[in-house]
């Protein structure tokens, strides 16, 4: 593998990891905030996922942890993040290397921020009143800037790749206009 290749691959697992872990930390304070405990909404989404469990009225109660449901839902969100994290570094690289296909690099960033938040939201609609939108929308967004500022400090330079196809595309002052 070439050491370009090696480096898009560790800083998309990285940027996965960092993803993952940003998610994780804003919901177990969430969590302890709503003095729920910081493993309510882990348990939840694992049982829900894993065991079946939809109805609001249920989640409303305490309900036991359940320890095995917790560990595969981390799991699957772990391999999904760090799948999202390969997919944003290869389109860091496209635009990197490829400045006119910036706007298509970033354009595809953008839509899979929101089909994710879209997406999560849809899929968890029955625990809404335990799981709110604005948190889904926060959490996420928590996890894209804290990995942004990663990229930017491993990759300087990479906002202004990134919006290459804004420059270009700008219209240009009127004459005596400034």
């Amino acid at each position: 593998m070439p050491e370009g290749s090696r480096r898009t691959f560790r800083e998309g697992l990285a940027v996965g990891l960092i993803a993952y872990a940003a998610v994780a930390l804003f919901y177990g304070v969430f969590d302890v905030l709503a003095a729920r405990g910081p493993l309510y909404t882990v348990n939840v989404l694992g049982q829900a996922v894993f065991r079946g469990v939809r109805s609001p009225s249920v989640l409303e109660l305490p309900i036991p942890l359940d320890m095995t449901a917790m560990l595969w839902y981390n799991a699957v969100h772990l391999v999904v993040s760090l799948a999202i994290g390969q997919v944003v570094l290869a389109l860091v690289d496209l635009a990197v290397r490829y400045p006119n296909r910036s706007g298509f690099a970033f354009t595809i960033m953008l839509a899979g921020f929101v089909v994710t938040v879209v997406g999560i939201g849809v899929v968890t609609e029955p625990l809404r009143p335990v799981l709110p939108w604005w948190s889904i929308v926060v959490a996420n967004a928590l996890a894209v800037v804290i990995s942004a500022a990663y990229v930017g400090s491993r990759r300087p330079g990479i906002w202004r790749a990134l919006t290459a196809f804004a420059r270009k595309s700008a219209v240009p002052p009127a004459a005596g206009i400034r």
